[in-house]
């Protein structure tokens, strides 16, 4: 059995040496300052914002978030405070932070998404964008540009131009035919790291009312129930897209303890974002953090790099 305190947690994601493989997932934690409360934000190894668009968003009306069976529906609808207000209020406190620090970006056209990123293209706060062409709560902009893979390419491409040598990260959504073809327009297009998945559209039914409970009648089901297919998923993109070359992934969807992480890493994720849990638990990421040292130290793992893609074949 290993020492825990001599336990190596560090990764390689785009060539940034992270302390080690646990992200925030966007759309949990906001601008960072809402957990400081609650965790040690430094002791990640990555931050992402909750999504930034052009102008501000006031999102879907209420209700916008339903409990269900191992998770829950959110229809948010991408709301934020907008990308002026964000560089003048929420900027600046990111810059103290450890974790590399992405931010998410959201837009209805190609050239909103060029716009944040220009914008946020020369600040040194961030180390690149979480591009969002995934959410199933938004009427225009979303999943609409991340279900063919010509368009796919098209925005990353487009994007890639404006963001200067910030890193690209694509965010995949799992509601398409081949998640692959998907996964390969947007390298074409020119991004550093892939992350996967986003939430399954899905719907809850008040049985009394006889109606949708959310008022936006559907909603991206995530936590523990999608993690298997996102597990899935993960392994499929990584096997058939990513193992051969130095893109990372990062996986979501359902992880809420240091067991899920171990799970991606063996099916191909270079780092891990918890989502739904941070609701739970809003210290769970230190909890995974010392669990992964505890799952290293029993399994006589020293460096946790080596797991990354390990799965064993058949």
């Amino acid at each position: 059995m290993a020492n825990e305190n001599e336990i190596d947690l560090s990764v390689n994601f785009c060539g940034i040496n992270l302390s080690n493989p646990v992200f925030t997932a966007s759309g949990t934690c906001g601008y960072s300052d809402e957990l400081s409360d609650f965790m040690d934000i430094n002791a990640l190894g990555g931050f992402i914002t909750k999504s930034i668009t052009v102008k501000p968003r006031m999102g879907n009306p209420t209700p916008r978030i339903v409990e269900t069976d191992s998770g829950m529906l959110n229809a948010i609808g991408l709301a934020n405070i907008g990308l002026d207000a964000f560089i003048d209020q929420k900027l600046g406190a990111l810059n103290d932070l450890c974790p590399i620090v992405f931010v998410n970006v959201a837009g209805e056209s190609i050239e909103e998404y060029k716009q944040v990123c220009q914008e946020l293209s020369y600040r040194r706060e961030i180390a690149g964008f979480e591009v969002n062409i995934s959410c199933p709560n938004v009427s225009r902009g979303g999943i609409s540009f991340g279900t063919e893979p010509k368009v796919v390419e098209e925005i990353i491409s487009e994007v890639k131009k404006v963001s200067g040598d910030k890193i690209l990260m694509v965010k995949l959504s799992p509601s398409v035919t081949n998640i692959c073809e998907i996964a390969r327009a947007a390298l074409e297009g020119g991004a550093d790291a892939l992350s996967l998945i986003n939430t399954f559209t899905s719907m809850v039914i008040d049985i009394h009312s006889r109606r949708p409970v959310l008022a936006n009648r559907t909603g991206g089901l995530s936590g523990p129930a999608i993690k298997p297919i996102a597990v899935y998923l993960v392994n499929k993109v990584y096997t058939e897209v990513t193992k051969e070359t130095d893109v990372p992934i990062l996986a979501t969807g359902g992880v809420r303890n240091a067991s899920d992480v171990v799970e991606f890493l063996l099916a191909g994720a270079t780092a891990v974002g918890v989502g739904t849990w941070n609701f739970v638990e809003p210290d769970v990421t230190m909890k995974i953090i010392e669990g992964l040292k505890k799952y290293c130290a029993r399994e006589g793992v020293n460096k946790i790099k080596e797991l990354i893609g390990s799965l064993e074949a058949d």
